[in-house]
């Protein structure tokens, strides 16, 4: 089976797919891409067993029946964390008012162009400061994680999805953003349009959807999702 995913479920795709190898002996191959790119590939008509994706970009190739809308299942869940370089003064995140001040206090903030990154443009001009801090504003090109920008020294403050942040050397994760301000991205997977192997494919996602998939989650800075 091949797959195609975001990058902000790369690593805990890779952990699954090796326990459900190890389990099943069937070999899942997911390339992880920048989101943009994933979508773009999908809609050319590239051929994949699985997609897994933010939800709003689901809907998207749902729309555009590329791929099985039935086959939809809800993942896991990211929200989002606050980062700086490893050994830099820690500001405040712990409540609304301290993340604006630490976002109007730093030389440089860095989001990505993913669910992430849209919702913090959004949170930004909803306070008032977004022409304010324009000329600060470092995105992350499509695949690159904030958190490298940030053990680069191009970015002060960072912000992206817990399970991008997660495990990267040269950085201090600060927490998550506080509940009055977190979103929270859903991913979910699907099967493609033009599957080779559609019935592996929907085994593999039952797999991922299952309990026995919950620690890995957990490990790497996701949730599991409710049953719905």
């Amino acid at each position: 089976m091949n797959g195609i995913s975001s990058m902000a479920t790369r690593q805990v795709l890779n952990d699954l797919a090796a326990m459900y190898e190890a389990q099943t002996e069937q070999r899942v191959a997911i390339e992880s891409v920048g989101g943009v790119a994933a979508l773009k590939r999908i809609e050319e008509g590239e051929a994949f067993d699985i997609v897994v994706l933010a939800s709003d970009a689901i809907d998207r190739l749902a729309a555009s029946a590329h791929i099985d809308a039935a086959s939809r299942v809800r993942i896991a869940r990211s929200g989002v964390a606050v980062a700086v370089a490893s050994g830099a003064p820690r500001p405040s995140i712990d409540d609304e008012a301290a993340v604006r001040e630490a976002v109007l206090g730093a030389r440089s903030i860095g989001y990505s162009t993913g669910p992430s990154g849209v919702y913090l443009t959004r949170l930004f001009e909803r306070w008032g400061i977004a022409a304010r801090i324009a000329s600060r504003i470092v995105q992350a090109p499509p695949g690159v994680a904030v958190g490298t920008l940030i053990a680069r020294g191009e970015v002060e403050l960072g912000f992206q999805q817990m399970s991008e942040m997660i495990g990267l050397d040269g950085i201090d994760v600060l927490g998550m953003l506080p509940p009055a301000i977190q979103t929270l991205t859903v991913f979910e997977g699907v099967i493609g349009a033009n599957a080779r192997a559609p019935q592996r494919a929907r085994a593999f996602l039952a797999f991922l959807a299952s309990s026995d998939a919950d620690a890995a989650k957990k490990r790497h800075g996701m949730e599991p999702c409710p049953l719905a």
